[in-house]
């Protein structure tokens, strides 16, 4: 997350996009009805009609997987109408002209046909986000768990930074995830192929940084083992497991092969 938990409540505009909040992040959920009572505007982009949707100012409803040509919608009404924050975009972003001419087609009436979101709903929010002193991108795995699931952020991201929200208080992208602090784990380095804030195992400086901070004499230059790949070396490399906030015979794909797997 780029905001913290307590900014979300001073955002003047919150786009929720693939997350039911109220229900799966209830005290998030606090944070944003904070936030509406406080005068802030809510967008709910969500195929279902959830609780968020029914307290939003807009619900987005839109086709399930459309959701990078209606990021590409919002960022064209931005751009259309020169609402885009030039001096973040001139001095913090790159390739600007390519994303300009990548979302050329993406006029509201086009990702109307396209998400099923009416052309007039699209400007609406576009400027509400672009327009906001403070705005705020919260999602979930309802945008993640696509196969373009990555390019999905991407375009969120893009928005951000087009319109300057982001690097600021209550102003930024804000990853609602799915298991027990696995954003912070993840950042810390709780990773089979990273250190702390992503520093790759594999790059030889990065081992030698952390060898000396932790005061050992040297890493290891093979990764750890991956979810997938410690259910394979279960009762075999791997004698014991300490599974904490989550359930592999749920979460992991083919459930037999993991119960077998841990049985051993």
């Amino acid at each position: 997350m780029t905001n913290s938990i307590g900014e979300i409540a001073d955002a003047e505009f919150i786009l929720a996009t693939g997350t039911n909040t109220t229900e799966a992040h209830p005290v998030i959920g606090i944070q944003v009805k904070k936030a509406l009572r406080n005068g802030a505007s809510l967008a709910v982009v969500d195929p279902r009609k959830t609780e968020m949707a029914e307290i939003a100012d807009y619900h987005l409803q839109i086709k399930s997987g459309s959701d990078i040509a209606l990021f590409n919608g919002l960022a064209n009404v931005v751009i259309a109408e020169e609402l885009w924050n030039k001096e973040f975009v001139e001095q913090r972003t790159e390739e600007f002209e390519a994303f300009k001419a990548a979302v050329a087609k993406y006029t509201p009436e086009y990702v109307e046909g396209i998400t099923g979101v009416p052309a007039e709903i699209i400007k609406e929010v576009a400027r509400g986000y672009a327009q906001a002193k403070s705005a705020t991108i919260l999602y979930t795995m309802g945008i993640t768990q696509h196969i373009c699931g990555t390019h999905n952020v991407f375009s969120a991201a893009n928005l951000a930074m087009l319109c300057g929200q982001i690097g600021k208080e209550s102003s930024g992208i804000n990853p609602l995830r799915g298991q027990n602090n696995v954003q912070g784990a993840c950042d810390m380095g709780a990773l089979p192929v990273f250190y702390t804030a992503y520093q790759p195992v594999g790059v030889e400086a990065n081992r030698a940084k952390f060898a000396e901070f932790w005061g050992v004499k040297e890493l290891p230059d093979k990764p750890g083992l991956t979810v997938g790949e410690i259910i394979e070396a279960a009762g075999k490399k791997i004698k014991a497991l300490y599974i904490m906030g989550e359930n592999p015979v749920l979460s992991d794909p083919d459930a037999n092969h993991v119960v077998h797997a841990l049985e051993e």
